[in-house]
């Protein structure tokens, strides 16, 4: 199953939806993907992520597998695991990259050995984080391994009492020193930086700014010295390569401009960015004379060129 077959049009699986808490916008991501896809030629079979996934791969006999899954199991190194048993070419990042990426802290430690800033931060159980300040205020509490915004909370400098969490939130969380300032962020495709875009919205960069119409505007390319656009884009590449990634991958940084260069830290890599024509990466792409056709099938190509 590993090589190309004797079809004129390589055939690739769109995987989409699965079972994470960001299913619909995986959804979204995989069927505008497996459009792009057929107008740049391939043939194209969408899959949705369940249990039964082994056996519809197989039966699927694809070419290439296009990831277009989102949050846990789909980009955390499992489903990654899976293709590699089942002898497939995958896009995007391999099972070590993807489990590293997931776990912000370990993610951490890796960035902080490749010299790119972050902020203080420490792993604690959410018992304790609704009882006490674990961090002195202002600070984030997330879970340490979901994407897009999910399960965020922010005590200010002012809160009084600690967080309340949600019966959702995992056992463990991260907590992490809040970093103010301008949000940024940078896509990489294989070894480039394709620009840095602002993301302006009215608070926090949560879920429904991330997903909902009008919750965000995207500056691309953002209006910011050519010190901060240099230092935003090194550090993107080199979280790329810190993090073994594969493909395309998207860092997102906070920069405080009152403190120049040092107000800049990388708040995560993302090794399967969302993928709809008006992302974040496909932007940055488009901006740069990549039209989301011609991404996708860079993206498809450097999966099939993989051993």
């Amino acid at each position: 199953m590993a090589g190309r077959s004797s079809r004129t049009a390589p055939k690739v699986v769109v995987l989409m939806g699965g079972p994470s808490a960001e299913r619909e916008v995986s959804l979204s991501s995989g069927r505008e993907c497996a459009k792009a896809l057929r107008q740049a030629g391939y043939e194209v079979v969408e899959l949705d992520a369940g249990r039964d996934l082994p056996a519809r791969l197989v039966d699927a006999a694809p070419d290439v597998v296009f990831n277009a899954l989102h949050g846990r199991w789909g980009e955390d190194g499992c489903v990654q695991g899976l293709m590699e048993w089942l002898g497939l070419r995958y896009t995007h990042s391999g099972v070590l990259a993807s489990a590293l990426a997931m776990d912000k802290s370990r993610a951490k430690q890796a960035f902080r050995e490749a010299g790119i800033p972050v902020v203080e931060s420490v792993i604690a159980d959410a018992a304790e984080v609704c009882t006490r300040h674990v961090l002195p205020p202002p600070y984030v509490v997330k879970p340490n391994d979901e994407g897009s915004s999910v399960g965020v909370y922010i005590v200010h400098e002012a809160a009084n009492a600690p967080p309340q969490l949600s019966d959702q939130m995992p056992a463990r969380v991260m907590v992490e020193t809040y970093a103010p300032g301008r949000e940024l962020t940078v896509a990489v495709l294989g070894d480039r930086a394709l620009g840095v875009t602002e993301i302006v919205t009215e608070g926090w960069y949560d879920y429904d700014a991330k997903y909902k119409p009008g919750g965000s505007r995207h500056v691309v390319p953002a209006e910011i010295p050519a010190e901060i656009d240099a230092a935003c884009r090194d550090f993107a590449v080199r979280a790329h390569q810190a993090l073994g990634c594969r493909g395309l991958s998207r860092s997102d940084f906070r920069w405080d401009e009152s403190r120049g260069l040092a107000g800049l830290i990388i708040l995560e890599t993302n090794t399967q960015p969302g993928m709809t024509p008006t992302s974040l990466a496909p932007e940055q792409a488009a901006h740069v004379g990549m039209d989301f056709p011609a991404l996708c099938r860079w993206i498809v190509e450097e999966a099939l060129c993989r051993a």
